[in-house]
């Protein structure tokens, strides 16, 4: 199944609860949140008090996404505020196994982000235990990058290293993601998108959205087709 998981990064701040509103009310099921805190990305983003003040506004799926040094502080922490996926770094973890095992045990969906530097082989005997794997397309910290090229390899491998396992696991790319790239990333075998600044835009969001959509079915109906 694909997802598309608009990133309230690029939303208009002044007005996040009615951004969030169009999003559900567009057909979408996820939402992706990014929470930096200037130690592992330069940028500093929203944190706790915004999570919370959304949840019971939304029934979308809270893709929090946590770009902090030593994760394993917080976990219980975001899944109380409402996160639904948190998605940590392989990077920012000391012991990533334990820290995968603590979001299971909180009841939520575990996701691993790679930076693009970051080999997949860090991941050799954790993927049994992912619900979720993220690539990241850009290096982490800020909004409107443009798309590494190299990362299409990745996602592909990424992709076959679940299917020789026989896994379905869902991969997600985070970074550069526009209308005019994003069948790229869904025929290297991602299936969750996250897009910023090509969603949210004031006046048009509705209609980025409605153009990612028609996107998404039409990859869906070549891959039936078998094309």
């Amino acid at each position: 199944m694909f997802f598309l998981a608009p990133s309230i990064l690029s939303a208009d701040f002044s007005k996040l609860g009615e951004e969030v509103l169009l999003v559900e009310q567009s057909g979408l099921q996820m939402l992706h949140i990014d929470v930096m805190d200037g130690r592992f990305v330069p940028s500093i983003s929203i944190g706790l008090p915004v999570i919370e003040s959304i949840r019971d506004k939304s029934h979308l799926i809270f893709d929090v996404h946590l770009m902090i040094e030593e994760p394993e502080q917080y976990i219980h922490d975001f899944a109380a505020a409402g996160a639904d996926i948190i998605t940590i770094h392989a990077e920012a973890c000391r012991h990533l196994h334990r820290t995968i095992f603590q979001i299971k045990e909180e009841g939520k969906k575990c996701c691993v982000a790679l930076n693009p530097a970051t080999p997949l082989n860090v991941l050799d005997y954790l993927y049994d235990d992912l619900d979720m794997v993220l690539i990241m397309t850009v290096n982490p910290g800020f909004g409107g990058q443009d798309y590494i090229p190299a990362m299409t390899e990745k996602i592909h491998q990424m992709r076959m290293n679940f299917e020789q396992r026989e896994l379905s696991t869902d991969i997600e790319v985070d970074g550069g993601i526009r209308k005019d790239n994003v069948q790229n990333v869904l025929h290297a075998g991602a299936n969750v998108i996250v897009a910023g600044s090509s969603v949210f835009d004031a006046g048009k969001t509705e209609k980025n959205i409605r153009e990612y959509k028609n996107l998404f079915a039409s990859f869906e109906a070549e891959e039936k087709n078998g094309k």
